[in-house]
């Protein structure tokens, strides 16, 4: 029997956990609540829940939901119920929301640093 084909991806965690530069893996599927999942999402979450499986770790769902009036309880319901038919569970549900506050005040920190600037 033949060794399972490998990739880059999976090449570079291998060799960061033997050389003790990482001792977990944490991958997240970050889909946004405002359509149904299609063929490109099911690659990803198969890429992030898959590699997080093979290495012992860990992946999140995280919901991408910064823009409500797209989004519906409809579309992460239907999410949530692809994920699970291919096979896989998360390890932790947030949402992208629940940041908000701690994500502008890091756009502030950027700003007033100059690595950062506001567009119009």
């Amino acid at each position: 029997m033949s060794e399972k084909p490998t990739n880059f991806i999976r090449t570079k965690i291998a060799d960061q956990i033997k050389q003790g530069q990482i001792s977990e893996i944490v991958t997240r599927f970050p889909p946004e609540p405002n359509g149904y999942l299609h063929v490109g999402h099911a690659k990803s979450i198969c890429l992030n829940f898959g590699l997080a499986e093979e290495f012992g770790g860990r992946c999140h769902l995280r919901f991408d939901d910064t823009n409500p009036e797209k989004e519906s309880q409809e579309y992460i319901d239907a999410i949530e119920n692809d994920v699970r038919w291919l096979g896989f569970e998360w390890s932790k549900l947030c949402h992208t929301a629940d940041y908000f506050e701690q994500l502008f005040d890091w756009a502030l920190h950027l700003i007033r640093n100059g690595d950062a600037y506001v567009d119009e």
